[in-house]
């Protein structure tokens, strides 16, 4: 049994740092002052994804179906393998088309003694006719963990996952957590045996049909101690054009260290063998540094909706397109 740990934190205050996510390092240095050096030394935890406490429904690969008001404030049944992305997907498929898919991809900003961080909630107006003259939206962060048994195995150890409520509840995350900023409240939890899930959408034999997107960076060189470099897994097709890379920073200590990754959100072909256990991989993560979240990916089938209604803008361009960017994932 491979269990995982789903965690729904709400923010209670403003966020100081990386706007794409809470880097892994960060949740689990906040974690791991609360937990024994045995839980310490096997625990390993994804990346943070933002979301928005919003209305929406399930996507057509999701195993519900229907709309859910404030689906984003809570965690949904997990049956399928699909189902782990409802959150973690940057296209947001669940949020209504009725709500401004734009305007939750970004924070509002807030200043704090000329420091620049990102906004709790964010507030939207609303027309003369309506009760209130404007709607405000809380963020939530989703994230999971798992605890790697013995000999790096990743099954997880029953005395470790879950972890109770009050090791999870009242995290700070982020910059100047000594003035009350990145605080957060923990919304809710669930438990899932990935090895229980439903993967009858992947048991395709015919690897071309399937494609792999990155939901969290995968590093090809750090100058951490230790590191070994990757090159791009040869089960990787590319896209005409090359896959974009991105710089970033892992800081532990005092010590800063540069890593060079391929970055999040890209979709490449899949050409490898057993995409079942490919997919459970991915969620496990893979690559250098996969226990400070890097090297989290998600597998589909080609041509499976990706927000049809952009389809026609994204022609011709990268999907998934961010400026490169030296990002830093800082302890908590």
């Amino acid at each position: 049994m491979t269990q995982i740990q789903q965690v729904l934190f709400e923010l209670e205050t403003d966020y100081l740092g990386n706007p794409y996510y809470v880097s892994s390092h960060a949740l689990y240095s906040a974690l791991a002052r609360r937990v024994d050096a045995e839980t310490r030394q096997s625990l390993q935890v994804g990346h943070g994804v933002f979301l928005p406490g919003e209305y929406g429904s399930y996507p057509d690969a999701h195993s519900q179906s229907g709309g859910v008001p404030y689906l984003g404030t809570g965690l949904r049944p997990v049956d399928a393998y699909e189902d782990l992305f409802l959150f973690r997907d940057p296209a947001q498929r669940w949020l209504s088309d009725s709500r401004p898919r734009d305007a939750h991809n970004i924070h509002d900003l807030a200043l704090h003694g000329g420091r620049v961080a990102f906004a709790s909630t964010c507030s939207f107006g609303r027309p003369p006719s309506a009760r209130n003259t404007k709607r405000t939206v809380t963020w939530y962060l989703q994230y999971y963990l798992h605890a790697a048994g013995e000999a790096g195995t990743t099954d997880a150890r029953p005395d470790v996952v879950p972890l109770p409520d009050e090791v999870l509840d009242g995290l700070r995350l982020g910059g100047a957590r000594n003035y009350g900023l990145g605080e957060t409240r923990l919304k809710d939890t669930q438990t899932v045996d990935l090895e229980a899930l439903d993967y009858s959408r992947l048991e395709d034999t015919d690897a071309e049909t399937f494609q792999l997107e990155l939901v969290s960076p995968y590093v090809l060189s750090s100058s951490y101690p230790g590191a070994d470099d990757q090159s791009v897994p040869w089960w990787w097709t590319p896209r005409p054009g090359g896959l974009r890379r991105r710089e970033e920073r892992l800081v532990k200590n005092d010590e800063i260290y540069e890593l060079t990754t391929i970055d999040h959100g890209q979709v490449v072909g899949f050409a490898g063998p057993n995409p079942v256990q490919t997919a459970m991989n991915g969620v496990l993560r893979v690559g250098t540094h996969s226990r400070f979240g890097f090297g989290e990916f998600r597998l589909r089938p080609t041509g499976e909706d990706r927000v049809p209604e952009r389809e026609a803008g994204r022609a011709g361009t990268s999907e998934g397109s961010r400026p490169i960017a030296h990002d830093t994932c800082e302890e908590a």
